[in-house]
C-alpha cells in the first residue's frame, strides 16, 4: 500500500473514533477516486445507508460537465436535496480521512448551499 494511502486510512481511523451519525443526524462519508466522488449519509446506531450519490447517479450523471470540483459541488447539492426529501436538515460531515480542499471542500460547499447544516 502507498504510504500517502496509509496515512489517509490512518487519519480516518482517528476520524471515526470521534464522528458518529443517527437517524436525525446521519454521517455523510465521502469516497473520491480520480475520476468520481461519492458520498453516502450513514445511520450509525443501525447501520443503515439512508441517501447515496455519486457522479455515476443516473439522474446526475448527464448534467455533469466541467471539472471535477464542478461535479463534486453537483453531488453535494444533489445529496442534500435527497436528504431534505427525507426530512433530515442536520448532518455530521465524514471526508474519510481525505483533506479538507478541493473535491472535498466543493462537495461539502455544494450541500451547505443547498441547506444542509454541517
Amino acid at each position: 500500500m502507498p504510504a500517502n494511502e496509509e496515512s489517509r486510512l490512518r487519519r480516518k481511523r482517528r476520524i471515526r473514533k470521534k464522528v458518529n451519525g443517527s437517524a436525525e443526524r446521519p454521517r455523510v462519508s465521502v469516497f473520491r477516486s480520480s475520476k468520481h466522488i461519492y458520498v453516502q449519509a450513514i445511520d450509525d446506531s443501525t447501520g443503515e445507508t439512508l441517501a447515496t450519490v455519486s457522479t455515476l447517479s443516473t439522474d446526475l450523471k448527464s448534467s455533469l460537465e466541467g471539472t471535477k470540483s464542478d461535479d463534486a459541488k453537483a453531488v453535494g447539492t444533489q445529496l442534500a436535496k435527497v436528504l431534505k426529501d427525507k426530512g433530515i436538515e442536520s448532518i455530521v460531515f465524514d471526508r474519510n480521512g481525505y483533506l479538507y480542499h478541493g473535491r472535498v471542500k466543493a462537495l461539502a460547499e455544494g450541500a451547505r448551499e443547498a441547506g444542509l447544516k454541517f
